[in-house]
């Protein structure tokens, strides 16, 4: 099978690097199988083939009703999870239902989706599995916290999904994005909970806010761009499981392992002492 060839199933095709991606691959004459929850989705088929599905990804049995809907049309050769949104807001004014929709929606749903293709991958033996999860993933930022969580909750499980499905002949990437101009800042796209924030918090999570509203926008991110960096990443002999993308990603992400390894060299003495036989504990 030729990379031209592959079918992609795309989940949240109306906007966003989900938009970038579908369109990108029917521009060179692709087939893709998008979900948005009408149906329905603002992208000219351009060479390729288009197929709109509706999908509510907080919904167990519409996930496995629009997978099986998917492969009744044939073969799927890559899964992209891309429907999300963003949550700004400090770690205590968070409500409950703020945080309980954002895992629904940004690890459950991922998750929903993977659990429903699996039993048609592993028929293929094949396949490749892409989950589009975010820097905060990697290395967060004051004022996400419960973003960061649900998306460090999707890389938990992908590098162990990754292990189990080596075998297998199936692969995962997990897409770490920086700031790119989509609207993800928008009001499409994020929520803000906790009112105009508490005065404690107004230099950490409340600048955060200041700062990305700011930025709305003006993103140096290109979605393109980025969505052909996807594309290269499946056809690659070698495929990644970490994908960092943008200068700002790449910059956060070098910091965070550098500052990680510093603290585990500092606290080596007390990480490797706590074996039995290694002497009383203090």
């Amino acid at each position: 099978m030729t990379h031209a060839t592959k079918v992609w199933f795309i989940t949240g095709v109306s906007r966003g690097f989900g938009k970038a991606l579908a369109e990108t691959l029917l521009a060179e004459g692709a087939t893709v199988i998008g979900t948005t929850r009408s149906g329905s989705a603002p992208i000219d088929p351009a060479q390729g083939a288009l197929t709109v599905l509706p999908l509510e990804i907080t919904d167990p049995r519409a996930v496995r009703q629009t997978i099986d809907a998917a492969y009744r049309l044939g073969r799927v050769d890559v899964i992209v999870n891309n429907a999300g949104y963003g949550l700004l807001s400090s770690v205590e004014e968070a409500t409950e239902a703020d945080i309980a929709h954002l895992f629904e929606v940004n690890f459950h749903g991922p998750r929903r989706v993977i659990q429903a293709a699996l039993p048609h991958l592993r028929a293929q033996r094949s396949g490749h599995i892409v989950n589009i999860t975010s820097i905060a993933g990697l290395a967060p930022s004051a004022g996400s916290g419960y973003y960061a969580a649900a998306k460090m909750a999707v890389e938990g499980m992908s590098q162990s999904l990754a292990q189990e499905l080596a075998p297998l002949g199936i692969r995962v990437t997990l897409v770490e994005p920086g700031a790119f101009r989509t609207d993800f800042l928008s009001e499409h796209s994020i929520r803000r909970s906790g009112g105009a924030g508490l005065a404690d918090y107004a230099a950490t999570a409340g600048a955060a806010r200041e700062r990305l509203a700011a930025m709305a926008g003006k993103q140096p991110g290109d979605p393109a761009r980025a969505a052909a960096a996807i594309i290269e990443a499946v056809r690659s002999d070698a495929p990644p499981l970490h994908l960092v993308l943008g200068p700002d990603a790449y910059q956060r992400t070098r910091e965070m392992l550098q500052a990680f390894s510093a603290t585990l060299e500092a606290w080596k003495h007390v990480s490797l002492g706590t074996d039995f036989g290694r002497g009383s504990a203090s």
